[in-house]
């Protein structure tokens, strides 16, 4: 499976999602599906900052594209969201910090504070407000750190699961947290079978698929409700 079908699936799944929170509005099987999405995004930034001839460009890419998406993700998150919730930094920023926990590991050669300072940027996604916060972040930084571990990916991915919904199945325990827990570590199965090729280049697909599919829903979401 080549990185681009793993681009493919997250960007589809991603977009279950989305419909689900704006056309929707309620928990619906698209947002169970789109539980695959996150993971994959942050393996491919893994993989990203691996093969990356450039680092510098690639977090400048990122926070170019962040600042972009920027205002189309505040109006798709008032669609569904209210209050400070709606101040939320849309998931290049979340990408960006996980890229910079990498990148503070591989460069403090005393791996104990390297390790130190990866969490505490993974921290700083609470800060920040980032999309899917600090979980988030530290799902990217987990993919890396345990990449050379056989079923590194499957427990870095259990543990952003466990992290996210495990509170939920623990004290409100329902069918909708088991799905989503469930869905959670199926891009484990997916990445098991990546191939490391690139396939079919696409520089900047994700890129501009991401603020335009969610200024595209806020804008259907006032024609086509579904709920």
């Amino acid at each position: 499976m080549s990185s681009f079908l793993l681009k493919i699936i997250g960007m589809i799944t991603m977009l279950s999602d989305h419909i689900g929170d704006s056309l929707v509005r309620s928990f619906s099987f698209f947002n169970v599906i789109g539980r695959i999405a996150f993971p994959l995004f942050a393996f491919q930034m893994t993989q990203g900052y691996i093969y990356t001839k450039n680092f510098k460009k690639l977090c400048g890419k990122l926070f170019l594209f962040g600042l972009i998406s920027q205002i189309p993700f505040m109006l798709f998150l008032s669609l569904f969201q209210t209050g400070e919730n709606i101040w939320t930094l849309n998931i290049f920023f979340t990408l960006l910090l996980g890229l910079l926990a990498i990148f503070c590991y591989d460069k403090i050669k005393n791996r104990f504070l390297g390790i130190v300072a990866g969490l505490f940027i993974c921290l700083s996604g609470e800060l920040f407000r980032v999309d899917y916060g600090a979980y988030g972040v530290l799902l990217i930084f987990l993919f890396y750190l345990w990449r050379n571990i056989p079923i590194g990916f499957f427990l870095a991915n259990f543990v952003f699961a466990i992290l996210r919904y495990g509170p939920y199945m623990i004290f409100m325990p329902s069918l909708r947290y088991i799905l989503c827990f469930i869905f959670t570590l199926v891009p484990s199965i997916l990445i098991a079978f990546y191939n490391k090729k690139e396939g079919p280049k696409t520089k900047y697909l994700f890129y501009i698929f991401y603020p335009a599919h969610v200024l595209i829903l806020y804008g259907l979401s006032f024609l086509l409700p579904l709920s």
